[in-house]
């Protein structure tokens, strides 16, 4: 590569994109990369504010910008997405299909710790729709080391950075619990709030009874709706630590693996989650999910639905930006609640 006065440089190839910007109007190439230079091309160039370009030479230790910023999307390219075409050294990765995007942060960081590139994914653990853009990568210089870009790949090693994980068709059981309910004292408010937020990812309450506070007949029913085939048990009601509360050891009761009872999120602190010995999971829902309008099960649900494994340092992880701001006017997911 080499810088020559743009008066001087026809009949050479340009080794970059000139991009055109007028506001409010365009923004975009006017040469691409590749482009041999011509004399009509002079008075264009110096009205985009390039007195001098870049043109080609060739250099066995170097990367274009655009050849760089393909290896940075192949370094990201996991299932069920796709990558754009290089532009301006920027490609962009969009989803192929509705699903949860995780991310491999250590491997992210350690890309971004190198120095003249970049990736900026959106917040991993939330949901993507088809179309979604997921990513933009970047290089910086124009030209880059090879030994740089070998060095980005060998920090991520052979796995993705990025994955998609497709929502399935879940149907999910629910174990109402509560004398109040069962007794008929109230009336069930929680389990329609359930359905729907089941519904937001095609998943459907296949499976639904409501018991009194005995944590036996819990623990029977939520093993006779995972005998039954369904891929996932919804507890409500008993979440607390009052006396009449025995959902907990309902749970355990099961023989579930116990992830974590309490969660570093408000509305949420006492959410339950466990696995049956099978993975499928198991989940004590506190109350504030029937009133409040998003909560630690809209965090932990889209992962649930993807078959996605939550661990306890998943939930550990949530505490900074735990707290939701009941905002008047909710943004959810576009706000800092779970990020």
């Amino acid at each position: 590569m080499k810088m020559m006065k743009t008066e001087e440089a026809v009949g050479h190839v340009l080794c970059h994109d000139i991009t055109q910007i007028i506001r409010g109007v365009t923004k975009g190439p006017v040469f691409r990369k590749g482009h041999v230079i011509t004399k009509e091309d002079i008075p264009v160039l110096l009205s985009v504010g390039k007195d001098h370009v870049y043109i080609w030479e060739k250099d066995d230790t170097l990367l274009h910008e655009d050849e760089a910023a393909a290896i940075l999307r192949d370094i990201c390219l996991g299932t069920n997405m796709h990558g754009s075409e290089p532009k301006e050294g920027k490609i962009e990765l969009i989803a192929d299909c509705d699903g949860v995007l995780t991310i491999r942060r250590d491997g992210l960081k350690a890309v971004n710790s190198l120095g003249e590139m970049m990736i900026a994914p959106r917040h991993g653990g939330f949901p993507v729709r088809k179309g979604d853009k997921l990513a933009g990568t970047r290089i910086i210089p124009l030209v880059i080391k090879k030994d740089k870009m070998a060095a980005a790949k060998e920090a991520v090693g052979p796995a993705p950075l990025l994955d998609v994980h497709p929502f399935g068709q879940k149907k999910a059981g629910v174990v109402t619990t509560g004398n109040e309910v069962f007794h008929g004292r109230i009336e069930d408010t929680f389990t329609p709030v359930i359905e729907s937020k089941l519904a937001e990812y095609g998943a459907v309450m296949a499976m639904h009874t409501t018991l009194a506070d005995d944590p036996a007949a819990i623990t029977a029913a939520i093993q006779d709706m995972l005998a039954q085939g369904m891929d996932m048990v919804f507890c409500t009601g008993g979440m607390s630590v009052d006396p009449d509360d025995q959902t907990p050891l309902a749970i355990k009761n099961t023989g579930a693996r116990m992830v974590s009872y309490g969660a570093p999120v408000l509305p949420g602190a006492m959410f339950l989650l466990a696995y049956a010995g099978d993975g499928r999971p198991i989940v004590g829902l506190p109350g504030c999910v029937m009133y409040a309008k998003r909560t630690i099960f809209d965090l932990v649900l889209p992962s649930l639905i993807a078959d996605v494994p939550v661990t306890a340092e998943d939930l550990a992880g949530l505490g900074e930006g735990g707290l939701c701001l009941n905002c008047p006017v909710c943004t959810f997911p576009n706000c800092g609640f779970g990020k």
